[in-house]
């Protein structure tokens, strides 16, 4: 049958269309291959982007590869604010009270971030654009970075600032110490870190009350036989002194809970030097093997554990 001209310029047309349709990718939903990557879609750093190049980020010392940074959700850092820590002592946080961190491959003169891709998943960059120092915050010490995304990240005296993903609550310091390289940010920027227990401290204990321990929390002990007035004097040496080391002398301001009055070293008749409670000599006890232990207590009827003001605990006449 022939096909009159009219019939055959509407199957030319219809042909045309068909094929401009199938050109965009959009006939049957199926993408080609070729398209796979839409001129919308993130490059990942060090990829060839979309006609030839590397994307933006990749080798840029910054780390950004703008795609982690890109898409995760930005959480304002709000007006900052000084929390104390148990353990850490004062650390930096963000409106909503989450603890903020740095990380030791970056570098603050100049300002550098090297966490990008998982990295910023796990450690989100916190945004410098409403950032404003609370109380106890030296405004001075806020600024910020640019990332290879763009965007602005706040540093802290240089310091490029984040948070941490497995913190949900304010108040969590989970980042504290992994691998080695993130820790909390003190007000001032520097790592927070947790400070040494003091000299001297008093603990509860569930039988003795109120005791004196040392650094490591080892109970101190008093000897009966020993003498505070008119001076310090150890009776114990030789064997005795192995068996219950003498406390080396604390500074006064390295001690916590113990009476200050009377809290001072003295020097032994071996010339070494004691701390004492209280003028009186102390001791801990070799038959304590963990903090907490007090198998000294009571021991030969002469040895107690100390309380705070220097009186031997459960001590005859105490």
């Amino acid at each position: 049958m022939r096909t009159s001209w009219r019939t055959a310029s509407l199957v030319a047309t219809a042909a045309a269309v068909l094929a401009l349709t199938t050109a965009c990718g959009q006939d049957d939903g199926t993408t080609p291959a070729s398209a796979a990557r839409d001129a919308g879609a993130t490059v990942a750093a060090g990829d060839a982007a979309p006609g030839g190049g590397t994307a933006i980020g990749a080798g840029n010392g910054y780390g950004a590869d703008g795609t982690q940074d890109s898409t995760a959700p930005v959480t304002p850092a709000g007006e900052l604010t000084v929390a104390s820590d148990p353990e850490l002592g004062k650390v930096l946080t963000d409106g909503s009270g989450l603890t903020l961190y740095r990380f030791d491959k970056d570098t603050a003169d100049p300002p550098k971030s090297n966490c990008s891709g998982d990295c910023a998943t796990t450690w989100p960059p916190v945004p410098a654009d409403d950032a404003t120092a609370g109380a106890g915050i030296d405004r001075a010490l806020l600024g910020e970075v640019t990332r290879a995304d763009g965007s602005k990240q706040l540093t802290i005296g240089g310091r490029p600032t984040y948070r941490y993903a497995k913190d949900v609550n304010a108040g969590d310091v989970n980042g504290q110490g992994v691998g080695g390289t993130w820790f909390a940010l003190t007000p001032t920027g520097e790592k927070a870190e947790p400070s040494a227990p003091p000299g001297l401290s008093v603990r509860e204990d569930p039988e003795l009350g109120e005791i004196v321990v040392d650094r490591e929390g080892m109970t101190v002990y008093r000897f009966l036989k020993d003498k505070a007035w008119p001076e310090s004097v150890s009776n114990c040496a030789g064997a005795c002194l192995e068996k219950w080391p003498a406390v080396a002398p604390v500074a006064a301001d390295d001690t916590e809970g113990v009476r200050k009055k009377g809290l001072m070293p003295f020097t032994r008749a071996d010339g070494t030097r004691q701390m004492t409670v209280d003028c009186w000599p102390v001791y801990t006890f070799s038959g304590d093997k963990a903090p907490g232990d007090t198998s000294g207590q009571g021991v030969g009827g002469t040895w107690y554990a100390v309380s705070p003001d220097g009186k031997p605990v459960g001590a005859p006449g105490e």
